[in-house]
């Protein structure tokens, strides 16, 4: 049986659990594989119109791997992976502009382009927040730069006037000096790719709970690891020392409520027009957990 591969994404969970051997103690064998290489920005540029979505539909190469929420159940409607249902966890996250730009508040935004990910989380959280100031059709969101980091440069070197960012980027934008308009703070989901032992998932998520629990008590030990998969060129501009924890799992059931209700919002919204919103099931979507 191959190992089980591990890969951090995004967050802080995996290289804390790595660090302090949790894996080891939970009795998993694994492999820790780097996803996002920062000296070649490996990861960072993959086109336009290609998103969290297209990842999982490409298969990601990692057995348990985050997403936003509605994107994973889309995802795994389809056939994508199995979403594991025994915990989800929240993001923080915000829409920012320069600091001279002429947008002061949410409602400003209407008619801005807004830098996102293509069926990403920023996509859908950035519609969640801003329809609460204007129809949907007034909400002009950019798909051109990518993924996280590819946004976050193209703000950075002024090609966007504004942009959707979550976890180190949110951080670095904040230490920058960048004018954050309104909080877009959202829900993630773990989708299980391949076929892992169901005991070698449980191992994995009891790890990074003893990893919650530290960055909970001493983030500042910590969030040196976002550099891990920074581009490096920001490397020496960037002090982590000021910035926050990112990403905390919530070891609470992501129900079949909430799975439901998710599913409603993207349909009504027709983010996906052109693909099949899949089967919508929560019974079928789901990573079915073995009995201890």
């Amino acid at each position: 049986m191959e190992k089980f591969v591990v890969a951090p994404h995004f967050r802080l969970h995996e290289w804390v659990a790595e660090e302090k051997g949790y894996f080891t103690d939970e009795g998993l064998e694994y492999q820790f594989r780097e996803t996002m290489d920062s000296r070649a920005s490996q990861g960072h540029h993959i086109g336009n119109k290609v998103g969290a979505y297209q990842t999982f539909e490409a298969g990601r190469p990692c057995n348990v791997s985050g997403a936003c929420h509605w994107t994973v159940n889309v995802a795994a409607s389809n056939g994508h992976g199995k979403l594991y249902p025994e915990c989800y966890s929240v993001s923080p996250a915000g829409v920012f502009v320069p600091w001279d730009s002429k947008v002061k508040t949410p409602a400003d935004l209407k008619g801005v382009p807004i830098s996102v990910g293509f069926q990403s989380g920023s996509h859908y959280a950035t519609i969640q927040a801003l329809e609460q100031y204007m129809g949907i059709t007034d909400i002009e969101l950019s798909f051109n730069d990518g993924l996280l980091f590819a946004r976050m440069e193209a703000f950075v070197d002024g090609r966007t006037p504004a942009v959707s960012a979550f976890s180190g980027p949110y951080y670095f934008l904040e230490q920058l000096g960048y004018r954050k308009i309104i909080d877009t703070t959202f829900m993630m989901a773990s989708m299980i790719t391949g076929e892992p032992d169901p005991k070698d998932v449980q191992k994995f998520f009891r790890a990074l709970r003893r990893a919650q629990h530290d960055i909970d008590l001493r983030p500042e030990l910590y969030t040196h690891y976002y550099k891990k998969e920074f581009p490096e060129r920001f490397h020496s501009v960037m002090d982590t020392r000021r910035w926050g924890p990112g990403e905390r799992i919530v070891f609470e059931p992501y129900s079949k409520e909430i799975f439901e209700r998710t599913f409603q919002w993207v349909g009504e919204r027709e983010i996906f027009k052109n693909t099949s919103m899949g089967h919508g099931r929560y019974e079928d979507a789901i990573f079915s957990v073995a009995a201890e």
